[in-house]
Parts: C-alpha cells; structure tokens; sequence
C-alpha cells in the first residue's frame, strides 16, 4: 500500500492497494518480485506516470491461511515527475535537454539592456541537502493545500496545476511564500535583490525562519527560485529574460509613455511601462487541457504583477499560444502576449495638454534570451514568441489578439466596456507600419556613446543629427538624463542640454555631449540605469522628435581562479580576485561565494573597507564533495555598489 497526503483516499488517488501480480493487477501500480531469500523479499514498486507527485508512506499487509491481517509500515519514498518516462506528462525526448533542464544545478541568467547584455551566474542548488523538503513543505504551504488537503493532493499528478502552485508561492502577496519583492530602491530590513547568486540560501533562510517570506526579491530571483523548485520536482525548466518587456495593466496591447518637453520620461497614472528586462521562466509539459499542438515550453512568471484567479501567479501559457495570439487560451496567455508584443504609444505633455508623438510596433519584446543547452553561451528564442517584427505575420497576429481581447470584454458582464469592434479602416491603419515624425520632418536623430560606460567613468557622447531633405533644417534639441529602475520606473533627472542645429540640404552634424561621474553617481539606483533623451522640434513643423538610449554602466567583474585539480573529497584552494572601481573609499564590503557540490553553505567573507581603485584577492579552502561540472559564484558589495560579480567553471574528478 502506498499513501500520501494527509487523508488517503483509493478513489482520489492518494491511496494505493497493489499485490506481488505483476502487471496484470487491477491497480495502476505494479510491484515486481526480483529476489526471493529465506527471510527476506527484493520487490520493485512503479507508479504510474499520473500519479500524485509527493511525499509516500509504503505499507505492507500480510494475509496468513488464518485470515488474520499483519500490517507493517516500511518506510517512506518521495515521488517526483519524470521527464525520462514517455507516458509522463513532462517527457522531454531530448537526453541533452534534460540534463540542461532538469539535471544542470547552475545556470545564467540574462539581465542589462538589449544593447548590452551581461549574463549572471546563478546557483540552482535543486540537489543540495534538504532542498526537496523544502519544495514539497512549500506545496503544502499552499493556499490550496490549506484550503483543501485532500483535493489538492489528488491534483499534483497534473504539472499544470503543480506549476500554477508553486508560481503563487514563490512570491508572498497572498500567502506565506519565499519572497518579498520590493523595488523601493529601500533594503535596509532586507537583502538588496541585486546582491543573490543563488537559491539555496533564500530556500533555506525561508524554511528556517518558518516559512517567512524572505526580503527581498526581483523578477530574477523569482524566476531563479522558481527554476530549483520546479526542476527539483524533476519538471524540465528554464528561465528567460525579455528585455523591452511590456506591462500592459489595460489589456488593450498598448503601452502608454509620457515625456515632458525635455524628453524626460514621467511617472505613468496608468502604470504601464516598459521594463528593461523582465524575467519568468518557461516549464515543459503536455497541455490535455488545452486543444492539441498547444503542449511543449509553457510561460510560468512568479513576479506578483497581476492576479490570475484572485492568486498572484501567472501561467502557463504556451509558448506557441502567444506566437499565434490565441490568447483566449489558459492561463494568462492574454497577459504573456502583451510582455512580447504590446505597442508603445508616446505621448508629449505640455500646460496640461496631451499631444501623441508616435506608435511604435516594434519596441517590446527583443533579444528574448536563455541559457544554451550544455554551453555557457546565449539563445536567442525570440522567434517562438513572434514573428518577425514588421511583417504581415507579426501585424496580422496582433490584429487576432486585439480582437479576441475585445470580443472577451464584451461577452464579460463584469467589464464595462464601450469599445467598438474594430473597422475595416482601423485594421488597415494596423496594418501598416505607421508614419514616424523624422519621416515627416526628414531629419534623423541619434545617439552614439563614444567609449564603454564604465562606473565611476564620465559618460561621452554624441547626438547625431542627419538631414534627409533638400531643404535647411533649424532644430531645437532638448536633451536630458535620468536614472531608471529596470521595471521601468523613472527617477529624478539630473542632467539637461539644449542644442541648436542649422542642417544644410543633406547635411550631418554631431553634438557632443558629457555627463560627469560626479554628477550622475548620487542619482544611480542599484540597476545602474541611466536613459538619455532628446526631444528635437524644427521651426517649420509641429511634429516632434523623440530619441532615447539606455545605458548600463558597467563593473570589472570579480576574477576566480582554481589552483590546483579539483577531485572529490580532496582540499581545494580557490582564489577570488576583485577590486574598488571607484576613485573614492567604499565601505563595508562583504565578498560571498558558493557553489553546488563544492561548498556545503554559501561563505561569507567580511572586506571591510576598500581603497579607492584598490585590487584585492583572498584565497579560500573547500573541499568538493560531488563530481561532474560545478560553477562557482561570487558577488562583492559596498556601501556604493550592490552587485559585482563573478563566476568560475570547475570539472570535478572522482579520483586522482
């Protein structure tokens, strides 16, 4: 017999009666008879691939000639999904896949800006000690298992139903679950999110401080959190940053922006944005709910954004659903749909007045990027999500989801709406690509940066203005500089220029331009996003031009070097070299390294205080205690920075 959850029941499942038959049994499970000693039975148990995921009691019952019953209870077993079985619902028929997806313990995850995109390492840990217990306490921490034991038991036989558990309890907006997210650019009570390398301490501080959210979190670490729960549950996971990422609070597939007359960027009512990058993960299963061709990679993104059935949790939604806007589709698709595909509408506001600048098609959704299989490289995946950009594909898929959307609001008695279907004329305006002001103005604006942006470096630049007419051109350019969260959120500007430009017929001229490090370095958030902005108007036109570009300021990354071979069980030596980017003292530094199969915890090394441009190494001892490839992680922060890092492959010998 074979139990699991608190109220064992045969008919729901959670209760198993199978005899030594064979497979000829009426039970789904089977038991096998492989040794027959004086005093003892070998007997192999297989479960059948639908069968509830979790923790198991395994009894024995006993009938003698007598009739009597002797019941023993032998132990217990934990029962995961298995992407190896064909009949499972999360096969995967790929070995390399699978050891990428399920098996790999390490893994980068992509974050910067889609003109510059950096990888950071990340320690999955889903084997390390005690992080399957962990998992399966995180399921019965569920709203749902809390609510409804017994049913919610009977259904984790169904990765789509795991998988929209654990995505609501990854983040704590509803329940007591891993992690707070903040992005107040406030961290005092907490861990700035930017300071992670890994899940397993999060997992851990989570489960012994009694399942209290952790502080804090960002969409990385939700999806990086995430990936070890689902993996450790041995459903195939990978997770996906898509930078330009729509936030389309409405459902109307339009992202409103507003500037003001210097081209700053302001605080949306609406809270539409453009995050940066955002980040949410993709878990591998069939989808029997949904209508065949829909199963494969499905969306799953655990960052509390919008509720989804009164839960903050979003997904899943297939892949394949987004690229054909079927967003009709469970779950969320409508929602993932926006993330890689909304339009961007720009708006100037001036003496109260809003005035349209343009509809931009293509800004949301670029460089959408993971981790490639057994490489340290990037994929780009961009073209599961959508076609092409530009082409009738793309537009004419767009066009099916608005009006899918539309149809969906008008036949839901709970939204009052007053929208018209859309007409012939606006499909066709859909349809093109629409006409830019620098089309209509014929001059081209653009920025250039003229050496990498490193920090604690000025920032140089140029606006490059091109004139695309016969005609001269009289430009008045208003150019400023702010800092951004990577959500999208603006902060304060702390710089502005005007420029007059006098353009001959098919003329090009640059402005130059410089921001110093004093300037912008009390104004930078931990993302160390900086957008600069020109707003350029010519006499003769009303038309405006909008140009912007983000930058990323750069850090020396953190150097590691292994001295000596690394063989299991055998002492180790690793040497950690970082340094102070800044002309000026940084305090309170602390270096953490970890890594799985090479150090039991993460280590925590206390710096102190760095000189200004000083170099530094330590060198710390372990000693690995799994074989195969491993990666080690480091990060270094100051009172001044919050997020360098580093990472090393290492190859683990068995024996010498």
């Amino acid at each position: 017999m074979a139990e699991t959850g608190p109220l064992p029941d045969l008919s729901n499942g959670t209760r198993a009666l199978f005899s030594l038959t064979g497979r000829h049994g009426p039970s789904p499970w089977i038991a096998l008879l492989e040794t027959n000693g004086a005093s003892s039975l070998e007997v192999s148990l297989c479960a059948p691939p639908t069968a509830a995921v979790g923790r198991y009691l395994l009894k024995v019952h006993i009938d003698s000639f007598q009739r009597s019953v002797t019941a023993y209870q032998l132990g217990e077993f934990i029962l995961l999904f298995n992407p190896w079985c064909p009949e499972d619902s999360v096969y995967l028929d790929s070995e390399p896949q699978r050891q990428e997806y399920v098996v790999n313990d390490y893994g980068f995850i992509y974050q910067g800006n889609k003109n510059w995109i950096r990888p950071c390492p990340w320690n999955y840990g889903q084997f390390e000690e005690n992080i399957i217990d962990i998992c399966l306490e995180l399921l019965d921490k569920s709203l749902n298992f809390q609510t409804d034991p017994a049913t919610d038991c009977a259904l984790r036989g169904s990765p789509v139903y795991i998988s929209r558990v654990v995505c609501a309890m990854i983040n704590s907006n509803d329940d007591n679950g891993v992690l707070n997210g903040n992005w107040s650019e406030n961290y005092l009570d907490g861990i700035n999110p930017a300071e992670w390398t890994g899940s397993v301490a999060i997992l851990k501080q989570w489960h012994a401080t009694g399942c209290q959210p952790v502080r804090y979190g960002q969409c990385w670490v939700f999806a990086a959190i995430m990936c070890t729960v689902m993996r450790c549950l041995g459903i195939p996971t990978r997770v996906i940053t898509n930078f330009d990422s729509g936030h389309d609070t409405d459902g109307n597939l339009i992202i409103d922006e507003y500037y003001d007359s210097t081209g700053r960027i302001l605080e949306n009512k609406k809270k539409d944005t453009v995050w940066n990058f955002h980040v949410w993960n993709e878990c591998w299963m069939a989808r029997k709910d949904l209508p065949p061709g829909y199963g494969g990679w499905q969306v799953l993104d655990a960052t509390p954004q919008e509720t989804s059935n009164g839960l903050y949790c979003c997904g899943p939604a297939s892949v394949r659903a987004i690229k054909e806007g079927e967003v009709d589709l469970n779950y969320d698709t409508a929602f993932a749909f926006s993330m890689v595909n909304a339009d961007c509408m720009s708006w100037l506001v001036y003496g109260g007045k809003e005035q349209k600048i343009h509809r931009e098609t293509n800004t949301v959704g670029n460089f959408i990027s993971t981790k490639s299989i057994q490489s340290n490289e990037r994929d780009d995946i961009t073209e599961n999500y959508k076609y092409i950009e530009g082409s009738p594909q793309e537009r004419q898929v767009f066009l099916k989801a608005l009006q899918k959307l539309r149809a969906g609001r008008s036949e839901d008695p709970h939204h009052a709406s007053t929208s018209m279907p859309l007409s012939e004329d606006s499909l066709r305006r859909l349809h093109m690509p629409s006409l830019q002001p620098s089309d209509v103005v014929q001059v081209s604006l653009k920025f250039q940066l003229l050496a990498p942006p490193h920090m604690g470096q000025d920032i140089s630049f140029v606006l490059l203005a091109l004139n695309m007419s016969f005609q001269f051109k009289d430009l008045k350019v208003n150019l400023s500089a702010q800092s951004l969260l990577h959500d999208g959120s603006p902060l304060l500007a702390f710089w502005q220029d005007t420029a007059f430009i006098t353009l001959s017929p098919e003329e090009a001229k640059t402005h130059s331009c410089r921001i110093p490090y004093s300037q912008y370095s009390q104004y930078l958030s931990t993302d160390k996003l900086i957008r600069i902005s020109a707003l350029g108007e010519e006499k003769s036109s009303p038309e405006k031009i909008l140009v912007d570009k983000i930058i990323t300021l750069a850090y020396p990354g953190i150097i590691i070097n292994v001295l000596g071979a690394a063989i299991v069980n055998q002492p180790l030596s690793i040497q950690v070299l970082f340094s102070n980017p800044l002309s000026e003292y940084v305090e309170d530094c602390v270096l953490t390294v970890e890594g799985s199969g090479l150090f039991k915890k993460q280590q925590r090394v206390l710096i102190g205080i760095l000189k200004p441009q000083h170099r530094a190494s330590i060198t710390l001892e372990t000693v690995p205690f799994k074989s195969g490839q491993r990666q080690i992680q480091a990060n270094l922060r100051s009172n001044k920075f919050k997020d360098i890092k580093g990472y090393r492959n290492v190859y683990v010998d068995l024996r010498l």
